[in-house]
């Protein structure tokens, strides 16, 4: 049995959803036609439900029908090419645990989350790569929210752990997805035919990309070079005992300040990159130890971390921030992280970390864009590095994040090398620790709405980023929030999803350990 309904006669309108949409995707016509059209109810239940047949479920087909109609070209052959992906190397032997309606609502979420300029012929593989990265991170939560209808869950009820399990050893390879792995699939002759078009540009063309898109490509790789080295310098220069670091890092400063001087342009260009971070750690390594004689800020920590906050759009600020939340100054916390949250722009910004070298799956189009008009000395205002904290600013961590320094066993030191030196420290990426710190400090502020907005936007980022370094120490964070949340099964969920991205060094092993022990008892 089949029902109509006006949209407006059911909670989730579909005009309310499409009012917020800021991507260009969607037409005026196309709102106007999402605002007036009717849904559905079927008398079909939750698979996952003891009363599914009781249930009704919403249909929101004619507004889902518009919105592919709606789609331009390369979009619609992302989907497409998604559905042949399934059907080559994910649902084998004629299973169905992966369906074209997950694929079209994950093609929604990305369309929606992206801006529409990426969405262009040129840009294809970087498209269906996003694709299937934001399929395989909804497998890994097992989590697809519908698109309209967010409460929703489309994968819930649909596999087992097991089949999860191994669903996800399939996809693995497919990350990131090329033209090789297109190439073996025989649907329509898709292989042939790319292989065809690949030998006519290797002889006739020699590039994937016209002349503007490959300059911006090599300009943004070039670019991002800067600050991964001023941060991986500025790594290489804190591995020391407390009292070394201190009087290492105001040698530097002096050193910068008289090179600042007397030095060339290309110096003075280098010392205003790298001075802020320096300027951050001093005024850290201060207030750390304020903190732990009388639990308050000097006046020359402040100092010092005011001639840092210059360093990039987030970590510096963030650093202050979490400075300030471990004072117990929740207002003046909230404040430095409104004025995070503004200055990150999410199309734009890219998350860089010096920690350690992995290539990245994809970089923005706003990136690519403004690091061919940007200088070298505007790079600061398009990245945000990671925040790293070392032992000695123990005072200036949450405790949720100071579990980051103790991640290794005694036999995970065995499994480590010279290049992991950031493991002695407290590591996250600068948006999630964003809304982490936002979610702590609106609880303390007592204002849960905006609490469980900072919840929400801490769970889409970790599902929607795909250049994140440190994701395992950003799902340790979230999944101690769902304990505070008293939603052990999630935060265990976040644990395991956590030693997935890494097996060794994680102390996702201590969360799992400490949720089970509270949970029994």
């Amino acid at each position: 049995m089949v029902t109509a309904l006006p949209c407006k006669s059911w909670p989730h309108s579909l005009g309310h959803l499409f009012d917020k949409q800021q991507n260009s995707w969607l037409t005026l016509e196309t709102k106007t036609y999402a605002k007036t059209t009717k849904c559905f109810v079927v008398g079909v239940g939750s698979k996952v439900s003891e009363n599914a047949d009781f249930e009704w479920r919403i249909s929101t087909s004619l507004a889902e029908r518009c919105l592919m109609f709606n789609l331009n070209i390369t979009q619609i052959r992302c989907y497409i090419l998604m559905k042949m992906i399934l059907k080559r190397y994910i649902n084998l032997d004629n299973e169905s645990y992966i369906s074209s309606f997950m694929c079209k609502t994950v093609l929604f979420h990305c369309i929606a989350s992206k801006p529409s300029n990426i969405w262009k012929e040129c840009n294809l593989i970087n498209c269906l790569c996003y694709c299937i990265y934001t399929l395989n991170q909804c497998v890994l939560c097992g989590n697809c929210p519908h698109f309209i209808v967010h409460g929703n869950n489309v994968m819930a009820g649909k596999f087992s752990a097991k089949v999860r399990h191994e669903l996800l050893e399939r996809m693995s390879n497919l990350i990131p997805c090329d033209e090789i792995l297109l190439s073996q699939i025989q649907c329509d002759d898709l292989g042939l035919r790319l292989q065809i078009k690949l030998n006519e540009f290797s002889v006739g063309h020699h590039e994937f990309y016209n002349p503007e898109d490959y300059t911006n490509l090599i300009t943004a790789k070039l670019f991002m070079c800067i600050p991964e080295n001023i941060s991986g310098s500025h790594n290489s220069q804190m591995h020391s005992t407390k009292d070394e670091s201190f009087e290492t890092l105001l040698q530097i400063v002096l050193n910068f300040t008289r090179y600042y001087r007397d030095g060339n342009i290309l110096e003075k260009t280098a010392c205003r990159l790298l001075a802020p971070l320096y300027c951050t750690s001093i005024g850290s390594l201060i207030a750390s130890e304020n903190i732990q004689i009388n639990n308050t800020v000097s006046p020359q920590a402040l100092a010092w971390l005011e001639a840092g906050q210059d360093s990039d759009v987030a970590s510096s600020r963030l650093k202050l921030a979490s400075i300030m939340y471990c004072t117990g100054d929740m207002e003046t916390t909230a404040c430095i992280l409104n004025d995070v949250e503004e200055q990150y722009n999410t199309e734009v910004t890219e998350p860089v970390c010096g920690c350690y070298s992995s290539a990245k799956p994809y970089i923005k189009i706003g990136f690519c864009q403004l690091s061919c008009l940007y200088g070298e000395e505007r790079v600061k205002d398009i990245v945000a590095l990671c925040v790293r904290f070392y032992p000695w600013e123990i005072n200036c961590v949450p405790h949720e994040l100071q579990y980051e320094l103790f991640r290794s066993t005694q036999e995970d030191l065995e499994h480590r090398s010279i290049n992991d030196l950031w493991m002695d420290c407290a590591v996250v990426d600068s948006l999630p620790y964003l809304y982490f710190l936002q979610y702590k400090t609106y609880g303390n502020l007592q204002r849960p709405v905006e609490q469980q907005q900072a919840l929400t936007k801490l769970m889409w980022v970790n599902e929607t980023e795909p250049n994140f370094r440190h994701r395992e120490t950003a799902l340790n964070l979230l999944g101690q929030c769902m304990e505070q949340e008293n939603r052990p099964i999630d935060a265990l969920q976040y644990y395991m999803l956590s030693l997935r991205h890494r097996e060794r060094n994680n102390a996702a092993k201590i969360h799992i350990c400490r949720c089970l022990a509270n949970t029994i008892s």
